[in-house]
């Protein structure tokens, strides 16, 4: 082994031992929830006896024991910061994390596997607040998201129109000549689908597109790449074999953020889910109700109830509050008109991809 290849591995691990202290530290984070004081001077004790008896030869105990308290440390002064845990779907550098950037600046960000997850996590407490993907401008709807809003009592209370710009990514090492299989999350590789059919690459779904690239860099897989950002190269010392590679060329997802309590401070859109009955003009009768009264619609989407699919869920964003009199009137109108109705909540629209 050359001393080239030598240092290229150390680094690798250099950056797996960060992502893994991230992840180390969100968890904590979460922990938080659960704890009436932050130290826990008994269970610190506990841990840094064992790891330093499970020191290898050419670790010291003592730099063992070091370590792990500078960890702890850090950890504790996390964990006094207090600052409002944001979940998202994925791994860091996710488009999620993106939005959720910019939608709670001050925030700490918590990876979830699934959507499900960012769900529970809010609705139990766990988390603060979730950021969820709802609709894409090629794709359409994100449908498991939408049947999950049905479902659930948090609120809408604010969004964020996020601009997709899908890298193609691989190792340093790879020649891309030789690719010819693409890992990235299934809504990706659907954006994707004109590049991957003319370049011959066979899509292969993954549970995420940061997840991807992380799975790539931890295996260096040759003749495989993964779909996903810019900042997943970044994080995950990847080489962007080629940019923009997205059907359209004005591609953007919007994401929701969720929490337990509506929007304190209002806002100028509201978001809506109701179901009619399942007869002639029935659909006709409730968006009467808003061309009569002015108010402009901005998404309109339908979904099988799963109880009773020969019906539909609608899922309507309109511009206003909630508690704007007219808007007000609406609504109570549509309670008779309709066999559901839910109100998502009110929160600031975001105008435009950014």
């Amino acid at each position: 082994m050359k001393l080239e290849e030598i240092r290229s591995r150390i680094d690798k691990i250099d950056r797996e031992l960060l992502v893994i202290l991230q992840e180390r530290m969100g968890l904590a984070l979460r922990s938080n929830k659960f704890k009436q004081n932050i130290s826990d001077p008994e269970r610190e004790k506990s841990m840094l006896a064992q790891i330093e008896r499970m020191s290898l030869d050419l670790i010291e105990g003592s730099f063992s024991r070091q370590l792990l308290q500078t960890i702890i440390t850090e950890s504790k002064r996390l964990q006094k910061e207090d600052r409002p845990l944001v979940a998202f779907q994925g791994e860091h550098g996710a488009y999620g994390e993106v939005a959720a950037r910019r939608l709670v600046p001050e925030g700490a960000y918590i990876p979830c596997m699934e959507f499900i997850d960012v769900f529970r996590g809010v609705e139990e407490g766990s988390l603060d607040l979730g950021v969820v993907p709802v609709e894409n401008s090629l794709e359409g709807a994100v449908t498991q998201v939408n049947e999950l809003l049905t479902t659930t009592h948090l609120k809408v209370i604010g969004e964020a129109k996020v601009p997709v710009n899908h890298c193609l990514l691989a190792t340093d090492d790879t020649d891309y000549r030789e690719i010819r299989m693409v890992y990235s999350h299934p809504q990706a590789l659907a954006q994707c689908r004109g590049f991957l059919t003319r370049n011959k690459l066979e899509p292969r779904p993954f549970y995420d597109t940061a997840g991807a690239a992380k799975m790539l860099a931890r295996e260096n897989l040759k003749a495989a790449a993964a779909i996903a950002s810019a900042l997943s190269a970044e994080l995950y010392n990847l080489e962007i074999i080629k940019e923009k590679i997205e059907d359209g060329p004005s591609n953007s997802t919007r994401f929701l953020l969720l929490s337990r309590e509506a929007n304190a401070g209002g806002g100028n859109k509201t978001s809506i889910i109701f179901a009619t009955p399942h007869k002639a003009g029935s659909l006709y009768s409730v968006l009467r109700l808003f061309a009569e009264t002015d108010i402009n619609l901005t998404r309109i989407a339908s979904m099988p109830l799963r109880s009773e699919p020969s019906n539909y869920s609608f899922f309507l964003d309109f511009e206003g509050s909630e508690s704007d009199e007219k808007i007000a009137g609406v609504l109570d109108k549509m309670k008779k008109l309709t066999i559901s109705m839910k109100n998502l909540g009110t929160y600031p629209a975001d105008a435009a991809p950014r």
